[in-house]
């Protein structure tokens, strides 16, 4: 059995992660696997000292349904494909 992300063996014993979409992953890659094939919505940004979230960049939840509803591909699946 292979890991759906980088297609190396799940070596016996080790820690594997089975998402709930049915994919079974090396610990390492989980990251990877969530932020490509599930495409959460997330913010960039930054912590000052105060404990205040300043955003640089965010990801808007409307803009992924609308192209996912459209079934066109947005500039991010044209740069990063999603691994199979």
């Amino acid at each position: 059995m292979s890991c759906t992300v980088c297609g190396n063996p799940l070596i016996y014993d080790r820690v594997v992660f089975h998402c709930s979409c049915g994919a079974f992953i090396h610990a390492y890659c989980w990251d990877e696997h969530v932020l490509q094939a599930h495409r959460p919505s997330f913010e960039i940004g930054s912590v000052n000292l105060d404990g205040e979230f300043r955003a640089r960049e965010s990801k808007i939840e409307d803009q992924v349904s609308r192209v996912q509803a459209s079934g066109e591909q947005s500039p991010e699946e044209e740069i990063t494909p999603l691994l199979e």
